[in-house]
């Protein structure tokens, strides 16, 4: 019986894990790709809508990978 809770524990740090690190990269990452098209738009200001639009394309990207994370943390959490 004590087996079955040290397996729920791995379970829980493991989704634990999995959301810590899955978090630090897409954040990191819109990080860049915010800083970069203020930048951009403050250069080109005439172009500000299609570097927005591309911006917000590669942040939906860039989510996607956090997203995955989240599915993979709740499997191990609803599993054990």
């Amino acid at each position: 019986m004590e087996g079955i809770f040290y397996a729920k524990a791995a379970a829980y740090i493991g989704a634990a894990i999995a959301m810590g690190l899955g978090g630090i990269g897409p954040s990191l990452g819109q990080g860049m790709i915010g800083a970069k098209a203020c930048e951009n738009i403050g250069k080109y200001p005439e172009s500000a809508n299609t570097i927005r639009t591309v911006m917000i394309i590669a942040m939906s990207v860039v989510e996607s990978s956090a997203i995955y994370a989240l599915l993979i943390a709740g499997a191990l959490w609803l599993t054990a």
